[in-house]
């Protein structure tokens, strides 16, 4: 089995209730030979909705499909389905998902998201993907002071990762943390740093506040920094998740999101969503919770393994 093939089987795995949705519900409507009608417009809405892609997505699906179908371009409901598929591929373009590492000295990538989020295992997830399959040399800043074990926790990960870690005392200043990380990255000759952050404070205002001080504190201890702000969401909130990334986003500048959790969730339509109202990348995805579980992400994988298995994609709408 080639990894392509692997890694399709993995990701429709994941995706199991998602799918459970769009091929138990939608993939019964995209029949072979079934005519199109309102009522098959209006259920193919009402399951998109249920699969958190938003109204908004769910029903700019609807028009394309109902504007072919009016020209006279298409009749069948399997028609209907490669217009659907090649509209969401469109809605998520090769956009720049590569990690951005400098030329020279520590590359630093803070890492923000509540907590619950799956935040710190996501981490450990990105320390192993660095170390085992970039060759890099990776440490870890527990500046999540203020949750109970959160330093504790990462501790753990960094050890099963083999990889260093700066920390200090719960309840110690965040941007003290982040400050002693950047000068050991320095010292110790490390390719990337990553900066956990708190996910909860007492009130968001607090947690802004932090998280914009770290920023501040490691970018004048290395130039540029942080090159890349990673935002973890988890999948299941589902449009909960679009809320997080819009606070998020305010505070501070989001270059990437890590969708952790998508094993478990039939809410994964959430990546369209926030696609369309923050127009920020998704990097990776979680899928389990070793380090290992962890994908780079592939609009036409992810779309496929929505719908089960890869369609024509020669029909009216396609990108070019």
């Amino acid at each position: 089995m080639s990894f392509f093939s692997k890694t399709i089987d993995k990701l429709k795995g994941a995706l199991k209730k998602t799918a459970a949705v769009l091929n138990t519900d939608v993939r019964t409507l995209f029949v072979p030979g079934r005519q199109i009608d309102d009522s098959f417009l209006e259920a193919m809405e009402e399951k998109f909705i249920r699969a958190d892609m938003g109204v908004f997505r769910a029903e700019k699906l609807k028009a394309e499909v109902r504007e072919q179908w009016r020209l006279g371009k298409i009749k069948n409901a399997d028609e209907a389905e490669s217009i659907v598929r090649n509209q969401l591929l469109a809605m998520l373009p090769s956009d720049d998902r590569e990690l951005k590492f400098v030329p020279s000295g520590p590359t630093v990538i803070l890492v923000a998201g509540v907590n619950g989020a799956g935040k710190t295992t996501s981490i450990a997830k990105l320390a192993w993907l660095l170390k085992t399959q970039m060759n890099k040399k990776v440490m870890l800043c527990a500046s999540d002071t203020f949750r109970a074990a959160a330093v504790e926790q990462l501790s753990i990960w960094a050890e099963r990762n083999g990889v260093e870690i700066v920390k200090h005392k719960t309840g110690s200043d965040p941007a003290a943390v982040a400050y002693d990380a950047c000068e050991a990255a320095k010292a110790r000759g490390i390719d990337v740093l990553i900066v956990d952050t708190a996910g909860r404070l007492h009130t968001q205002q607090n947690l802004m506040r932090e998280l914009t001080k770290i920023r501040d504190v490691v970018s004048k201890r290395i130039e540029g920094a942080p090159h890349e702000v990673m935002l973890v969401l988890d999948a299941t909130t589902g449009q909960n998740a679009v809320h997080q990334a819009k606070n998020f986003q305010a505070a501070i500048n989001v270059t990437g999101l890590f969708v952790a959790k998508l094993d478990g969730s039939a809410r994964a339509g959430f990546v369209f969503a926030i696609k369309d109202q923050l127009n920020i990348p998704v990097k990776f995805i979680g899928l389990g919770e070793t380090p290992q579980d962890i994908e780079s992400f592939d609009p036409r994988r992810f779309v496929d393994a929505l719908f089960g298995e890869p369609a024509v994609t020669s029909a009216p709408g396609a990108p070019t």
